[in-house]
């Protein structure tokens, strides 16, 4: 393993121990549980040894003795027993404390992180980290806190027996160690790399997946199928591939340690034996040694595993931080102040912004929207107009210039209550599984039934509610697959009206919906839009004729601005976009 490697799965390790220290009290609790278990564990051969002194030979056997052992001994494998269950219980208890804990942490984070951070990243790969990666971490974990404890402790107490009882044979025993934590550290070092290409495939195959099964629809209908196939087949050989590599050279593991163990125990056999003859030790005391000899070796066979387990959780678990460790958004400046539900001015002044640095997008914007304007925002696909909105709801930060909402700057008051001010109807409708009711007040959490069905009244969306199987309490799937398109987006207006913002934002928000309910909507836009700001974004030129302000975009700028009859006066861009939608046939 590289230098780099080292340091980096060190790092791991300690953030993994800070997320157990919380927990230090359950950690003691195991710890002991795991010293008692060792302790009656390492009783039992004693017992045994004592048992078959006790045998001297025919007629010779110390019944009354043999039944004071054989009770102890069912004593002491009482209290393995139950200590071992309890231990089981303790470390489950800590290792899902812990994994929650992970979990809350990176969901927590993930929602504090840029759009641009969810825009440049498949959300497959994200959901692997928080499901897959969080999984295969959790049972490395459990196996870690199960077994290197007590393996830990009875390598150390075999091994202090064992000199006590002949120093000699206990050192060649020693001497033979060497070679399992050889073993074992040369798999553990060829395992990380693996199995963190490992995960970083399967979160690849992740991705595909639902991005196939989220659009399966649209796979049929372009007849994708047989690609889909192919690019499914190609990333699941990868998977195999360098699964089969990570599980070959894990499995290499047990026959090893186990190689290593067959001649401790020969040697110990061969020279106690030899010792047993000269009456340096007794029967007895042989198949003790070889009890302890037994079990002297079988936690590094354990141990093994376990490291092979961690390395894979390690590098889930680093996939998982390195998620955590994502630049968040900048925080609210400390003076923030909360934005009041004002008139809803707002003004761009010298705005520049860049998604990419070195690709010019808006260089110096200014615009300036009063109070209960509406102002249309058109141009071709990748001119500005969505960005205008991610800037206005603050997703990006503006690289350059003031952009400010009723005289606030927008660095300046808390995002949440800027949000507050603004209503958004987006081209792409997103609804929550749940009742129709609960998803009209997804802004508004407190509204009351009577708030929500005026809201679904004035968004002409009350009337197919009614016909619902259970109206308002109807479920709904995850992003209303039950229902149509049109009037999934009728929900999301009817959210939006019920909350009433000062400023509005409306992105193509009636282009799902037939033209008779378009002519509704416009209608209940018309009551929704008086007195507040209204920012409306279109491809659709016929819907934004009665806007008091159009602005024509082009490549992040504003080229053209003015009213539809203006604008058609100049014969400009605008009059060409216009004229290319409504020629005659």
């Amino acid at each position: 393993m590289s230098k780099k490697k080292q340091t980096k799965s060190g790092a791991t390790i300690r953030r993994v121990l800070g997320l157990i220290r919380p927990y230090r009290g359950q950690v003691v609790l195991t710890l002991f549980l795991a010293a008692l278990t060792v302790f009656t564990t390492l009783l039992a051969p004693v017992l045994t040894g004592k048992a078959v002194d006790f045998i001297i030979g025919p007629g010779q056997v110390d019944f009354a003795g043999l039944l004071k052992l054989a009770i102890a001994i069912l004593v002491t494998i009482f209290v393995t027993a139950a200590s071992q269950w309890l231990m089981g219980v303790v470390n489950s208890r800590i290792t899902f404390q812990v994994v929650r804990d992970i979990r809350v942490q990176a969901f927590a984070h993930l929602e504090i992180l840029p759009l641009s951070y969810i825009d440049a990243h498949r959300p497959g790969d994200t959901i692997s980290r928080l499901t897959t990666d969080v999984e295969q971490f959790s049972d490395g974990l459990l196996m870690g806190f199960t077994q290197l404890f007590t393996g830990v402790l009875t390598i150390l107490g075999t091994l202090a027996v064992m000199l006590t009882i002949d120093w000699t044979i206990a050192l060649v025993v020693v001497a033979l160690t060497p070679l399992s934590i050889f073993v074992a550290r040369f798999i553990a070092e060829h395992t990380y790399s693996m199995f963190r290409v490992q995960s970083e495939t399967r979160a690849e195959l992740t991705s595909l997946v639902e991005e196939l099964v989220g659009n399966e629809h649209l796979v049929r209908a372009f007849g994708y199928e047989s690609r889909a196939e192919a690019r499914f087949d190609t990333i699941n050989e990868e998977l195999h591939r360098c699964g089969v590599r990570a599980t070959f050279f894990s499995s290499l593991t047990n026959p090893c340690t186990r190689f290593v163990n067959a001649l401790v125990y020969a040697a110990v056999g061969i020279l106690g034996a030899f010792s047993a003859i000269g009456g340096a030790i007794t029967v007895g005391g042989l198949s003790v040694f070889l009890n302890y000899a037994n079990q002297y070796t079988k936690p590094f066979n354990d141990i093994s595993g376990v490291m092979t387990e961690l390395q894979n959780a390690l590098a889930c678990a680093q996939r998982v931080f390195d998620l955590i460790d994502e630049t968040p958004i900048l925080p609210d400046a400390p003076d923030a102040a909360a934005l009041p539900h004002g008139a809803g001015s707002v003004e761009f002044s010298h705005v520049k912004f860049r998604y990419v640095p070195e690709v010019p997008l808006i260089e110096d914007m200014n615009l300036t929207a009063r109070p209960g304007q509406r102002i249309a925002l058109v141009g071709p696909t990748g001119c500005g107009k969505t960005t205008l909105v991610n800037l206005l709801m603050r997703f990006y930060e503006i690289n350059g210039g003031t952009l400010t909402v009723d005289g606030h700057p927008i660095d300046a008051v808390t995002r949440d209550s800027l949000r507050a001010n603004f209503g958004m109807v987006l081209q792409e409708t997103w609804l929550k599984a749940g009742t129709v009711a609960e998803n009209i007040a997804y802004g508004k959490p407190d509204a009351t039934r009577e708030e929500i069905i005026a809201a679904a009244k004035k968004a002409r969306a009350h009337s197919f509610i009614t016909r619902l199987p259970q109206g308002y309490d109807t479920p709904i799937t995850e992003d209303g697959g039950n229902i149509s398109q049109g009037q999934r987006q009728l929900l999301c207006i009817a959210r939006v009206m019920l909350r009433r913002p000062p400023i509005l934002i409306l992105d193509e928000a009636t282009s799902s919906i037939d033209t008779r309910t378009e002519v509704l909507v416009q209608d209940a836009f018309e009551e929704l839009m008086k007195g507040r700001t209204s920012f409306i974004v279109a491809h659709r030129l016929s819907t934004i004729k009665n806007a008091d302000q159009i602005l024509v975009m082009k490549a992040g700028n504003i080229i053209e601005q003015g009213t539809h009859e203006e604008l058609l006066t100049r014969n400009g861009f605008y009059a060409n976009l216009y004229r290319s939608q409504f020629a005659p046939a």
